[in-house]
């Protein structure tokens, strides 16, 4: 992996030789960012002849050749970002100095800062966001410059290199988090939202790439909820839209990263955002907002249930498994959306029962709604309980 070299910053001092100095660097600028432009084209133009390659021997039974082409395509790879990261350091850097940089230049320096600051504290997420931003750069310098013959070509290493390095940024985090009985709890909240952001970019940026790539058949069992991420990618959004936003993002994962966000880390994101969302239940000041938490809920419970506790395997304890096998026995075999509520809220009280009295209005809430569906009965004459600025009856 390519690694940044030091930056030195000279201050400008007010001499007749420094100015004769600035007034060359700036004559020359445009030479150097030439050469660079030209070596960046250069190196990404061999990286993708021999990316085709070994694409290429990717399906033939010669192991020896097929070895040597992933060498020439991975050793073309590293040459290629050390040109970029050349562009940067030679160019960008003394352009931005000079006060002759755009806004786009700025900003990218300003961006590779944030990326090398990385590399002391935090080295794995340092490497793999450091090719991530020298991809990028390089990606958006073609799509400006309407390059898109360049651009056809190029798509098809740029995703791959993307698709591993993002697997590699997630299973970093999914690390971190299974760790996080040693961790601090506002570490652990800015790892959830690591991973959100995370999911949110790749799905946003990348994916999108994929499907012209690809093509869409390929992607058949994203593509609705994909559709579904669309609505909540513009516009401002509200704490619930958030949640259900987030919600959308894990089952997307749940197929695009199986394994780099492995099932312990997703259940952790998902009982995440299942307190998340009880939590605004009980802060919904209306009817009506309230109501419409409480659907997002449902959605949330049926895709914890169904489409990740429905394939684990290994329980730390057997109760809670049996419990599960219990509920997702009855849940499989109703198509009433009532029984399936039923199921839901009653899988819920089971779940909030180890911190009772955390969730205690909550749980009241549930029982309400189970006193609705007629799967639970109002006991006459004993003490009520306020809920939301209300009081209730209990009800067993």
């Amino acid at each position: 992996m390519v690694e940044e070299r030091g930056l030195k910053v000279i201050s400008n001092e007010t001499t007749f030789f420094s100015k004769v100095s600035s007034t060359l660097t700036k004559l020359l600028t445009p030479t150097k960012i030439g050469i660079n432009g030209m070596m960046i084209n250069i190196k990404r133009s061999s990286a993708i002849k021999y990316f085709e390659q070994y694409k290429i021997a990717d399906k033939i039974d010669d192991v020896t050749k097929k070895d040597q082409l992933q060498n020439r395509y991975e050793e073309s790879y590293t040459l290629y970002l050390e040109a970029i990261d050349k562009h940067i350091m030679d160019s960008i850097y003394k352009k931005v100095k000079n006060h002759m940089a755009s806004v786009f230049e700025k900003n990218a320096l300003a961006n590779y800062y944030n990326v090398v600051h990385l590399k002391d504290t935090e080295y794995l997420e340092y490497k793999y966001r450091k090719q991530k931003f020298l991809l990028d750069l390089d990606y958006e310098s073609l799509t400006v410059a309407k390059k898109d013959k360049i651009i056809k070509k190029y798509e098809p290493i740029y995703i791959e290199k993307m698709d591993g390095i993002y697997k590699g940024i997630l299973k970093n985090y999914s690390v971190k988090l299974a760790d996080g009985l040693r961790a601090k709890r506002v570490n652990q909240i800015d790892l959830y939202k690591k991973i959100f952001e995370t999911l949110e970019d790749y799905i946003k940026n990348i994916l999108p790439i994929k499907f012209k790539v690809e093509g869409t058949e390929k992607y058949s069992k994203v593509l609705k909820e994909y559709e579904e991420y669309e609505k909540f990618s513009v516009g401002k959004l509200d704490e619930k839209d958030f949640v259900e936003k987030n919600m959308i993002l894990l089952g997307l994962s749940r197929v695009l990263f199986t394994h780099s966000l492995p099932l312990v880390a997703a259940e952790q994101c998902y009982n995440k955002l299942l307190k998340d969302t009880r939590n605004l239940i009980l802060a919904s000041n209306s009817e009506e907002k309230r109501e419409s938490v409480y659907q997002i809920l449902l959605k949330l419970i049926e895709d914890y249930n169904v489409k990740l506790l429905s394939t684990k395997v290994y329980w730390d304890k057997p109760e809670e498994r049996d419990a599960y096998q219990k509920f997702w026995k009855a849940y499989s075999k109703t198509n009433s959306s009532d029984e399936k509520e039923i199921l839901s809220l009653k899988r819920e009280l089971y779940n909030t029962s180890d911190e009772y009295e955390k969730y205690s209005e909550v749980r009241q809430f549930y029982k309400n709604k189970l006193v609705e569906l007629g799967a639970m009965k109002v006991i006459k004459n004993f003490p009520s309980k306020k809920f939301n600025g209300h009081f209730i009856k209990r009800n067993v």
